[in-house]
């Protein structure tokens, strides 16, 4: 760092009592109060320089001059005072903004005496320390506390045109980075990574700085245009990480008011408040600069600080362009207030959904436009008939990539149901509509969906079976792999018609596989094939499981399996006997409702021969004659 030197006397300042005295042959004639400190001082060094104490002087006879609310204190005047006298002072990026904002208390300028301090501290500010990377850093944070002196002497300004012109320069000035620097030297790194690295040099150093400099500095860069998105995105991830602490669901951050609660907290909640809604007006407009996990993470910050609206729905809208890129933990956002009963936000993830179906609502045209003219006129094509081409195959790009994040986003969504369907306060309407937000063509099979149908199924017993009925019409029968349907059948919680349609699907399936050649037991539903297989062929292991997930996050409780089926009629036979004798009359119930109206998802239903009965005694007696067999 940079350093300037003026003067050449020794320190003869010394202190006596309560007294700052200085060593002379001269005795002192006046004396200076700077924040309850005195100064014995002589009248002709100082008067020379500083024009402000010519005027006090004259106006006041009093042998006592008070410098109210001095800025720098002591330290300052006293740095001033020595230069009035020539006694060598050193002046650095520490303490040039303290002595240039005293200097120019005193007026210590060129009106008074030619190379006076102010003059030397701004020829030095300009040609050395804003030249430095490193002392510019240093002398914007010193700017802190002297905010009105600094914007007035435009201290800042310069520090951050400084700084921003430095990042907008080649990578080669990494060199002048501290932080850079010395995370290499202590880093047995790779030269590749080093390199990454490089290209972000500046976001460490400038993470020193508070948040009101910090976002004029970003401004400042971002504005050059020179920077890539998404280094601005990965130097506002390495200031997040710096300054927004480890948030959790506390109740003095949300806002809850106690006797406990002190100024302290309240301070510390709003800094933190201001400085995330600083963060998120930073963001990149491209989409990408910042990985969805991090807006989602800023998001979670909001909702637990309270942040303002616009704030949240500007993260829930960047959060839903990229939404194929989140995991199911990233949308575990904890609710905004604390007497909220439910474990998550869901409503908050349902904003993302919405959003980002809006997003793919529009669908670019199947075909490209062509005009209906003869062969010389398709021959001679135009240049606008070539562009027309060229956005149409940038359009079916643009489509495939939407319907590929479609497929993803039913997957996180399938997954996330998994998790807030474990919740015992999530209402059904709730559930139900996240379910219904993704269009049904992305869900290839909705195994992953009747896993979140059974848990939420499981975790609210007293639901009644209008109810039961409501959160299964979003299951697709038809959807479901052979293992789920096994699982399905013996699955008490379901409604009678839901398992019927499985049963009645897995038919329709061994069917179709009978007349390609593929099955040789046509007359049996291909999920009790199974279990005949489980159960008959294979006796020395009766309690294998036939269908099982091992989803990480998973309680055990909720795994799915059919082991432990002691006959073929010990537990899917009890089940549907018993349910079909509870709902011997729902069908007609059901179809009556609403004026004699089918409901729409009902439509499958209605597919299944009217005696789905004799399909039920079919089953049944194919369990007495294994039972008989055995």
């Amino acid at each position: 760092m940079k350093f300037m030197k003026l003067g050449s006397r020794p320190d003869t300042f010394y202190t006596s009592e309560d007294l700052r005295c200085v060593s002379s042959e001269v005795s002192s004639d006046f004396t200076i109060e700077v924040s309850g400190s005195r100064y014995l001082l002589h009248k002709f060094p100082l008067l020379s320089k500083c024009l402000r104490l010519q005027r006090m002087c004259s106006e006041s006879p009093e042998s006592i001059i008070q410098l109210p609310e001095f800025p720098g204190g002591v330290e300052a005047f006293e740095l001033c005072a020595k230069f009035c006298y020539g006694i060598t002072i050193t002046i650095s990026a520490y303490n040039i903004v303290a002595a240039r904002c005293a200097a120019e208390y005193l007026q210590m300028s060129e009106e008074v005496e030619k190379g006076n301090l102010v003059y030397k501290l701004e020829v030095f500010l300009n040609s050395c320390i804003l030249n430095g990377w490193r002392d510019s850093i240093v002398t914007i944070q010193t700017t802190k506390a002297f905010p009105l002196w600094s914007e007035d002497l435009a201290i800042t300004s310069r520090c951050i045109e400084a700084i921003a012109s430095k990042v907008l320069s080649h990578p080669s000035k990494v060199s002048l980075s501290h932080s850079h620097s010395r995370r290499v030297r202590d880093d047995d790194m790779s030269s590749n990574r080093a390199a990454a690295l490089s290209r972000g040099w500046w976001a460490e150093d400038i993470a020193e700085l508070g948040i009101d400099l910090y976002w004029r500095t970003m401004i400042a860069i971002k504005s050059g245009g020179k920077v890539k998105a998404s280094l601005i995105g990965d130097a506002l991830r390495v200031y997040a990480s710096k300054w927004l602490p480890t948030l959790q669901r506390n109740k003095k951050l949300v806002g809850k008011k106690t006797d406990s609660d002190s100024d302290s907290d309240t301070d510390t909640s709003s800094k933190n408040r201001l400085l995330l809604e600083s963060i998120i007006s930073l963001l990149p407009a491209e989409k990408g600069a910042v990985s969805c996990s991090f807006l989602l993470k800023l998001l979670k910050a909001a909702n637990i600080l309270n942040a303002s609206t616009s704030s949240k729905m500007e993260l829930a809208r960047r959060v839903a362009l990229q939404l194929e890129e989140a995991t199911v933990s990233d949308l575990l956002i904890p609710p905004m207030s604390y007497k909220s009963e439910m474990l998550y936000d869901v409503d908050i993830v349902a904003t993302i959904l919405e959003q980002f179906m809006v997003q793919g609502q529009a669908s670019p045209p199947t075909s490209p436009i062509r005009g209906k003219k003869g062969m010389m006129d398709r021959r001679r094509r135009s240049r606008s008939a070539e562009n027309i081409d060229l956005e149409f195959q940038e359009s079916r790009r643009s489509s495939s990539a939407s319907h590929s994040s479609k497929l993803k986003v039913a997957k996180l969504v399938d997954g996330y149901l998994q998790q807030i369907a474990r919740d015992v306060n999530l209402p059904l309407s709730k559930f139900v509509t996240l379910a219904e937000s993704v269009p049904e063509f992305s869900r290839l099979d909705h195994d992953d969906l009747y896993r979140a149908i059974d848990i939420y199924l499981k975790a609210h017993k007293n639901l009644n079976k209008s109810e039961r009925k409501r959160v299964c019409r979003v299951l697709d029968c038809k959807k479901l792999s052979m293992e789920a349907c096994m699982h399905a059948a013996q699955n008490e919680m379901l409604p009678l018609r839901v398992v019927v349609q499985v049963l009645f699907y897995e038919q329709a399936r061994a069917a179709a596989a009978t007349n390609n050649g593929e099955a040789k037991m046509t007359e049996l539903p291909s999920n009790i094939k199974a279990l005949l297989a489980a159960h008959n062929i294979d006796p020395s292991n009766p309690n294998a499981a036939a269908f099982s997930t091992t989803t990480s996050m998973a309680a055990p409780d909720d795994q799915w399996s059919v082991s432990g089926l002691k006959s073929p009629k010990s537990k899917l036979s009890g089940t549907l006997r018993s349910k079909l004798a509870e709902d011997e009359e729902v069908d007609e119930r059901f179809m009556n409702q609403d004026g004699g109206r089918t409901p729409s998802r009902f439509k499958a239903f209605c597919a299944i021969p009217g005696r789905p009965k004799k399909m039920f005694s079919k089953f049944l007696s194919i369990n007495r004659n294994s039972n008989v067999k055995n």
